[in-house]
């Protein structure tokens, strides 16, 4: 049993980690996350083409994500375009991709 709770580990940080999580559960947000961190800055705009998203609800998601931590907004002249800020995020991103290109295991 204290290996159990060993493993759980500080509750504070099981909720952060919970939060993340759930930023990414979320297939809209997941396909941003990934576009920003891939090609970041990147507005709005370009990310509601790249992602097939409607504006409107890339707009809606970024603020979700900017709120969180995620991502950040930098105006470059009259557009704003978003970077990823959380390196949390970026190495579990970062991880995902490098398992979705590696071959089976045997």
């Amino acid at each position: 049993m204290c290996d159990a709770i060993e493993g759980i580990g500080d509750p504070h940080q099981v909720h952060a980690w919970a939060e993340r999580f759930a930023l990414l559960a979320d297939p809209g947000r997941l396909s941003l996350l990934l576009a920003v961190h891939r090609a970041g800055p990147i507005a709005v705009s370009d990310l509601a083409l790249a992602t097939g998203i409607r504006d409107t609800a890339v707009s809606q998601a970024l603020r979700l994500l900017r709120a969180s931590g995620a991502v950040h907004a930098a105006k470059d002249g009259r557009i704003v375009r978003y970077s990823l800020c959380d390196p949390e995020i970026a190495r579990l991103l970062d991880a995902m991709s490098t398992a979705a290109t590696a071959p089976p295991p045997a």
